[in-house]
This record gives C-alpha cells, structure tokens and sequence, in this order.
C-alpha cells in the first residue's frame, strides 16, 4: 500500500509541476495587454518573414554593389531593419498612444550615419516597406514586394542602366614639335580610335613643347598597347602614359 501511495504522490507531483509550467507559459503568451490580443503565429511568422526577406535583399546589395562605400554593417543592418520594423509595428497596431510615444522616442535617438551612395537609401528603404508590411501581416503583400524590388535591382545592375562610357582611354603625352603640325600625331590617334577628344593643352613660357591630354573611344579596347608602341615612335612625341577610363558616374 505504502508503494501504491508513493506512486501516486509521485505523478500527483508532477502533474501540479506540470499545471504549473503550463500556467506560467500562458500566462506568457497572454502577458500583452493591449486593445487587441496578440496573434502570437502570426507576430512569429511575420518576424521570420522580414528576417528571410532582409537576406534576399542584402544578397542583392552585395552581389550588386560597386563603389569605395562598401560595409559589413551596412549589410547586417538590411536584415536586422526589416526586422526591427515588424516588431515597431506590432507594438504600435491598434494604439495611437503608443504611436505618438514611438515618435517621441525616434525623435531623441537619431541615427547620424551618413550614406555615401543615394541606392543606399533605396535599399534602407525598401526593407523598412517590407518590415511595415511583415508588422501589420500583410505576408502576400511583403513577398511580391521583396521578389519585386529584388528582381528590379538586378535588372539595374545587370543591364547597368544610366551609366555612360564614352571612352575607353586617356592617352597623356608631350608634344614637341609646332601645334601646326599636330595634325600628324592626331593622324596616328585616329587609326585606332572610332572617336578623339583633346582634353588639355598645357604649356608656359620658358617650357619647350606641350603637354597634351586626349581622350580616345578605341576602335578595338584590346590595342591599347599597339596604340602607345606607334605614339612612342612618333617623332616629336614622348613621356606617353595612358589611364583606362571608367564609366561616367558619381562615386
């Protein structure tokens, strides 16, 4: 009798630890307060959702990105924003106070880095939309938006789109013969380039001949070197250097 009473102690403790662990776990999912009860799935689900969609747009940014204003920070905080908005919008559903009081707090802590690329913005942008819509469960509405930013940055990046490339080369060069007979050194440049821009002429007096700058759209980019071998043995010509010319664009 004594072993049968043992045993039931036993699981009647274990039951009470039991009710116990369930009461404190409810009273855990059910510690929000609110107007309106917490959905807790879908608050999961939406912060999953931004975290996920935070990582397709940070992988974009890095496979896409070109420029000197590249940070590792800059690419975690493309999946910790997102996320952050989903939780801010949660908290802020169905209560205008706690709006306002949101407000008061973002306008104390103000954030002062400085981004040195405007498609940083966008994409700081983009993944706040997607956070707000992850926070208020618009879950269709944050996957097409994501599949849809994502694709059209690398639509922009792929076909690099708004970028001028006009020339290939910048040829510097002294000239040391008159400038009236330049028109034998640009005869040379012209064999080998579809278009030719004089960009300085540089000369002073007591300073014998002329420092010259040109800018060559290369028939074929791949002659650069036969380009310089034939302007070295020019005469007239020396000190030719050359610089690849990049794209026009702001860096």
């Amino acid at each position: 009798m004594e072993s049968i009473d043992d045993g039931r102690q036993y699981k009647l403790r274990h039951v009470s630890i039991y009710r116990r662990q369930r009461a404190m776990l409810d009273s855990f999912l059910h510690g929000d307060y609110g107007l309106q009860p917490t959905n807790i799935p879908a608050v999961a689900l939406g912060l999953l959702l931004a975290f996920a969609a935070g990582h397709v747009i940070a992988w974009v940014y890095m496979y896409t990105h070109s420029g000197l204003s590249y940070s590792r920070s800059f690419v975690n905080s493309l999946i910790v924003m997102p996320t952050i908005t989903t939780l801010v919008m949660n908290v802020l559903s169905y209560n205008l106070i706690t709006a306002f009081g949101m407000m008061a707090v973002f306008a104390i802590v103000r954030f002062r880095n400085i981004l040195r690329d405007t498609l940083d913005t966008t994409y700081i942008l983009t993944v706040l939309v997607i956070g707000m819509a992850c926070g208020t469960q618009k879950y269709t509405t944050a996957v097409i938006g994501c599949l849809a930013c994502a694709l059209g940055m690398l639509y922009l990046w792929l076909t690099m789109f708004g970028s001028r490339h006009r020339y290939d080369v910048i040829v510097n060069l002294h000239w040391a013969r008159a400038m009236s007979e330049l028109q034998d050194l640009e005869a040379v440049l012209r064999r080998h380039s579809r278009k030719l821009h004089c960009a300085s002429q540089r000369s002073h007096e007591g300073y014998e001949g002329t420092d010259i700058s040109y800018r060559l759209l290369l028939r074929d980019s791949r002659r650069v070197e036969d380009l310089l071998t034939e302007l070295r043995a020019t005469q007239g010509v020396s000190r030719v250097t050359s610089i690849q010319a990049e794209e026009e664009s702001e860096v």
